[in-house]
């Protein structure tokens, strides 16, 4: 009961600190409504998203089709729909990949220093000099572009601004008079990185995820606005290409999936805004004086 009620008190103090943030807040319930839509997108949506010939090609929206259909008569509000579940599965899945690589090299990186620093912020640099998405672009053209490809290649290729984060607080905390404690009564490395560093460089790793989601969203929608996406499913940026050539006679082909990934990509940005104003301890230590 100690632990449920310790564990309840820190959601709360954790929802007092967020909900400061309004706009935060507003994020954080488009992206429940955004999963929701996602996740039962087979029984929300009347048609499957590659269904052609339902209607008429090029309808404007209205009470039959909500959001209109595409040239080959497609259901646009079907595609808008199973396209924010190929979204969110690209942008949680990358940015969990490139924060798992982040945080381990990073944490490795910052607390043994030396030689092992040295080599890893190195490898970091390397990888941030590579133009991320036209390496993207290359990789999966020559190793396909299946759904779960786009995902390891984003994540790889993402995770330097994580670790370099992490870095920085590590080599930060190591110094602290707790962490010396620690490795003065012979604590091992290891726990002393997971039990006491790595608590507090969540806050730092939770906000760089939330902004990591975003981008990789804006990552698989340029690869598929450009041709480079999987074929077999419907994604905002598949929608995007679809749209070119019709901009100006059947707008509503482009505004839906481009308002999809604008107002997804914002709330990632607002949540990440939030979770810092929640988790930061500096800010929290701020706000309460």
């Amino acid at each position: 009961m100690d632990e449920l009620k310790a564990l309840r008190d820190k959601l709360w103090a954790f929802w007092k600190g967020y909900r400061r943030n309004a706009g935060a807040v507003f994020a954080l319930f488009f992206l429940i409504i955004l999963v929701i839509l996602a996740v039962f997108a087979d029984l929300i949506a009347k048609y499957g998203p590659m269904d052609t010939g339902i209607g008429p090609p090029l309808q404007p929206p209205g009470s039959q089709f909500l959001m209109g259909t595409d040239d080959l008569a497609r259901d646009i509000f079907s595609g808008v729909v199973h396209g924010a579940r190929v979204s969110l599965i690209v942008g949680f899945t990358a940015a969990f990949t490139a924060t798992l690589i982040g945080v381990i090299i990073g944490s490795i990186s910052g607390y043994f220093g030396g030689s092992t620093d040295y080599l890893l912020t190195k490898l970091c640099e390397l990888f941030q000099s590579v133009p991320r998405f036209l390496f993207a672009l290359v990789i999966v053209v020559f190793f396909g572009n299946t759904v779960w490809n786009v995902v390891v290649v984003i994540g790889i290729l993402s995770w330097p601004r994580t670790g370099r984060l992490v870095r920085s607080e590590f080599l930060r905390l190591r110094e602290t008079e707790f962490v010396m404690a620690a490795q003065a009564v012979g604590m091992s490395s290891a726990r002393i990185i997971f039990k006491h560093i790595l608590p507090n460089v969540m806050h730092v790793i939770l906000v760089t995820a939330s902004l990591e989601v975003g981008a990789a969203i804006i990552t698989e929608a340029g690869l598929s606005f450009l041709g480079a996406g999987d074929p077999n499913l419907m994604s905002w940026g598949r929608m995007l290409h679809n749209a070119q050539a019709f901009l100006r006679t059947a707008w509503w082909m482009a505004i839906f999936p481009g308002c999809g990934i604008f107002f997804t990509v914002l709330s990632m940005n607002l949540i990440g805004d939030g979770l810092n104003d929640a988790l930061n301890p500096r800010l929290r230590r701020i706000q309460r004086q």
